[in-house]
């Protein structure tokens, strides 16, 4: 069993992993790892501004409420961190220096900068190990019973990245394990019609990656990466919206599999 170091977090510190049980029999598995906002207690506030704390290098905009919608939609279980990802990236080997980033997208980050590798250490077992072994844990009984869940990891962009404006409003990202699910459901968009969706685009599943790879690549555990722009899901309408158009999705896609 992973060695988690809780006693890291404060009492008044939210638990490192949050989760909307399943509320019915549904062949998804939605996953956020960087729907979190929360700095533990004794990091303060990384000495990153309020501003810059409420900008994506925080965390996924909309994501949580996204997830949220969705699992209502899909009766399925949404397992989430609830810490930001500046504290640490849980969509990052933990032994990448990517992980607890000095620097995000040219924004300084006092509270990461020289960390000593016992500090990274408990980041990792207080945060990261937990988070990953949540989603190790509720795939296990479809494995061992033989079944194929989909793993659906939520995520979400900026609007404008370095002056260029993205103009797809949902992408779907696949490259490796077995992507059967991810191309469905990619189709499924396209042929959809009235919404800008990218192949791979904004972002490639690519070597940066780690829970999707971690958790469904060795297994051949069919997956989707599913990006939606942060200006769409700001608020509980949009995230309604887009909780719908994903939900028929990938039904549709998990008919075709």
């Amino acid at each position: 069993m992973a060695q988690y170091r809780i006693d890291w977090l404060s009492p008044d510190d939210p638990p490192p992993v949050a989760t909307v049980p399943a509320a019915g029999d549904s062949p998804f598995l939605l996953i956020g790892d960087h729907a979190g906002i929360a700095v533990p207690a004794r990091l303060g506030s990384l000495g990153v501004s309020a501003a810059d704390m409420a900008r994506h290098i925080a965390c996924d905009i909309g994501v949580r409420g996204l997830g949220e919608a969705l699992a209502r939609m899909l009766g399925a279980a949404f397992i989430h961190q609830s810490y930001s990802r500046l504290v640490i990236d849980c969509n990052r080997d933990p032994r990448s220096p990517e992980a607890i980033p000095a620097v995000s997208d040219g924004t300084l980050i006092p509270g990461n900068q020289a960390i000593a590798p016992d500090e990274a250490a408990a980041r990792i077992a207080a945060i990261h190990n937990p988070y990953q072994d949540a989603i190790k844990q509720a795939i296990a009984p479809d494995k061992a019973m033989g079944n194929a869940r989909v793993l659906v990891s939520l995520h979400s962009f900026t609007p404008i990245m370095q002056g260029f404006e993205r103009p797809w409003e949902i992408g779907v990202l696949h490259g490796g394990g077995d992507e059967r699910f991810a191309i469905a459901m990619l189709d499924v968009l396209q042929a959809r019609g009235g919404i800008v969706v990218g192949d791979n685009e904004p972002y490639r599943m690519d070597g940066t990656d780690h829970t999707v790879p971690r958790h469904a690549f060795a297994t051949a555990m069919p997956y989707v990466e599913i990006e939606v722009r942060q200006d769409l899901i700001g608020d509980p309408a949009g995230q309604d919206r887009w909780a719908g158009i994903i939900a028929e999705a990938l039904t549709a896609a998990f008919s075709r599999i």
